[in-house]
């Protein structure tokens, strides 16, 4: 898995997945600030899906600031997810850059096609098409673990499964 996940990181410039430099940006402000605001998920959301991210702006920013902070203060995979998903804007792949954002050694940007690639790779079973908080902590069991035998993040693993899924998806993605 080594020599895969270096392969697709290579090839993961050529996508038009979410920039890892500006996550790791994004990180850096909530890890120093203890919490994000409202404009700061906006950009957090715009690179995610840009057709969406306008959602961000419906939600008050004492509550950006409020739902961030204790995202920070729970345990599980799934409760910091959930919490997350509770704003506009923020399904669980858009959700999963503020998690990857915030510790890409444990959290990964998860979507269709890193879970088609989990499904190619035999670590899933099926094709979906959108995703909840529990389909989250379904991803990101099989991501640490090839993070685990391997000598990437998390976050490192999530963008070479969407560089690979890029690479030999044939036909359109939905």
């Amino acid at each position: 898995m080594q020599e895969f996940v270096a392969e697709n990181l290579e090839y993961y410039g050529e996508t038009q997945g979410v920039l890892p430099e500006r996550l790791d940006a994004f990180g850096e402000q909530y890890r120093e600030q203890g919490y994000l605001t409202r404009e700061q998920l906006y950009d957090v959301a715009y690179e995610s899906s840009t057709r969406s991210a306008y959602h961000v702006e419906s939600n008050p920013e004492a509550r950006c600031r409020e739902v961030t902070a204790n995202v920070l203060t729970v345990d599980g995979d799934f409760s910091k997810i959930q919490l997350i998903t509770g704003l506009s804007g923020f399904k669980a792949p858009t959700a999963s850059c503020v998690l990857a954002a915030l510790d890409p050694e444990r959290h990964a940007v998860v979507d269709t096609r890193v879970w088609a690639s989990l499904d190619r790779l035999d670590y899933l079973d099926g094709r979906k098409e959108s995703f909840d908080a529990a389909d989250y902590v379904t991803m990101i069991e099989p991501i640490r673990a090839i993070a685990a035998d391997t000598d990437y993040t998390a976050a490192e693993v999530g963008y070479a499964l969407f560089a690979y899924d890029d690479k030999v998806r044939e036909g359109t993605l939905h």
